[in-house]
């Protein structure tokens, strides 16, 4: 059975329009109810949020589908994605709810799943509640209604898993840091971390109103970082997207830093703490030349989908710990299950503090091929595998490019774009290639 409504990162669309509505989202938390319930016991969930106005109308119909199927709620208020899942796995829950629409604008909102492991769930999961959305809902009488109440301590459960996933010795004293929550779940918790880990803090992005998540600062938009960083003349700053599972870092510099070479470095500190790294698992996005640089140094690297759920089971079969994107989803399974910007920013300024040196020289000789995307918005039943002048302009575009480059064309899994991505040597050449592909694309 095909998946109607889950995408590469749960459910996901704009506030008011299907899936994205209230009743729908009554309907999902009584589906996944009757999913969880189907091994006899009375399961528990958790249910955490972004700062998005709409968090308080979809989390109370999720809350509603729940207990109409007789499921208990906690529910956590704002909290990162990474906090629900660690907290859904320490309190021994059956699921992690998360509404959030990630790094999109205040406009979207989504829903997504943690299992008991705080761990993504198999698209087979996504399939039965696709199919029990598709029966008609069996309520629970009242003697057995689930019932909810608030986890009045789940930020500071949170932050304390966060400084507890480095050595105790760590000590952020002496540099100081700016931190862009992106005004996201994080705003109330990435400070207070790397505070009370020592460092001199200061802060953009963590003062949300319900529609200013992602605006102009955050991950997706990095330069605000860059400029907050050269005003407070700080030593490093970071940056999350709204519900805090990505990471973005500046240098004192003004040198922005992705989650490629984020993971390179990540790879390279446990090796030079004596604790082997069999291989890393990254994406099709990955930058060719961190898998040049790791091969280099003896660490193999293989590709997932694109999407951290798809790292993380590549991870899980082969026995691997560390995994991430470009885009700063970053997993290191010895310190959390599920991809954590806060806890991927503290291992970053841990390898940056044993090495006693600087995050540049931790890089020194890995040169990124220059990449270019393009995202070219679908016609309403356009078919892009069988747009015969794309498959024309790629050919052409490999030919072109040799050995010196490669090209990858891929449907967004949360929008309704055809991702065009060309990577180069020549940065010239990559860009008039993505450019024709985009071109035949968008025409087709």
């Amino acid at each position: 059975m095909s998946r109607t409504f889950f995408g590469t990162d749960g459910i996901r669309g704009t506030v008011g329009t299907p899936p994205i509505t209230p009743d729908f989202m009554l309907r999902l938390g009584h589906a996944v109810g009757q999913v969880l319930r189907r091994d006899g016991e009375r399961p528990t969930v958790l249910i955490g949020k972004d700062t998005r106005i709409s968090g308080y109308m979809l989390e109370s119909s999720l809350e509603a589908g729940f207990a109409s199927a007789g499921v208990d709620v906690l529910l956590s208020g704002p909290l990162p994605t990474p906090g629900v899942a660690y907290l859904t796995r320490a309190l021994r829950l059956d699921l992690g709810v998360v509404i959030s629409a990630s790094h999109n604008a205040f406009a979207d909102n989504g829903v997504k799943f943690f299992s008991a492991r705080g761990e993504k769930l198999p698209d087979e999961w996504e399939t039965d509640v696709e199919s029990e959305l598709g029966r008609a809902p069996r309520w629970v009488d009242s003697a057995r209604l689930g019932k909810a109440r608030r986890l009045e301590d789940a930020r500071g459960r949170y932050i304390e898993f966060c400084k507890s996933t480095v050595p105790h010795s760590l000590s952020l004293r002496g540099m100081k840091i700016v931190v862009d929550a992106a005004h996201g779940a994080a705003y109330h918790v990435a400070p207070d971390v790397f505070h009370e880990l020592g460092a001199a803090v200061e802060t953009i992005g963590c003062a949300p109103d319900g529609i200013n998540i992602n605006d102009g600062v955050g991950a997706t938009s990095p330069q605000a970082l860059v400029r907050a960083v050269a005003e407070h003349r700080a030593d490093y700053g970071i940056a999350l997207d709204g519900d805090a599972d990505r990471l973005q870092l500046v240098d004192a510099q003004g040198r922005l830093y992705n989650g490629d070479e984020l993971l390179y470095v990540l790879a390279m500190d446990r090796s030079a703490q004596k604790r082997p790294v069999q291989g890393v698992v990254g994406t099709l996005m990955t930058n060719i030349a961190i898998e040049q640089a790791l091969a280099q140094r003896g660490v193999r690297m293989v590709r997932a989908k694109v999407g951290d759920r798809y790292v993380l089971e590549e991870l899980t079969a082969r026995g691997w710990q560390l995994g991430g994107e470009s885009s700063g989803h970053l997993l290191a399974l010895d310190r959390h299950t599920t991809g954590d910007g806060i806890v991927s920013a503290l291992q970053v300024l841990h390898a940056v503090r044993s090495a006693g040196t600087t995050l540049a020289a931790l890089l020194d000789g890995v040169s990124l091929y220059p990449q270019t995307m393009i995202n070219v918005r679908l016609r309403v039943g356009s078919d892009w595998q069988q747009n015969t002048a794309l498959s024309q302009a790629r050919h052409n575009a490999e030919k072109e490019l040799g050995d010196g480059g490669r090209v990858l064309i891929r449907a967004s899994g949360t929008e309704p774009v055809l991702r065009v991505m060309v990577e180069a040597r020549d940065a010239a050449v990559g860009r008039r290639c993505a450019e024709s592909m985009a071109a035949a694309a968008a025409a087709g």
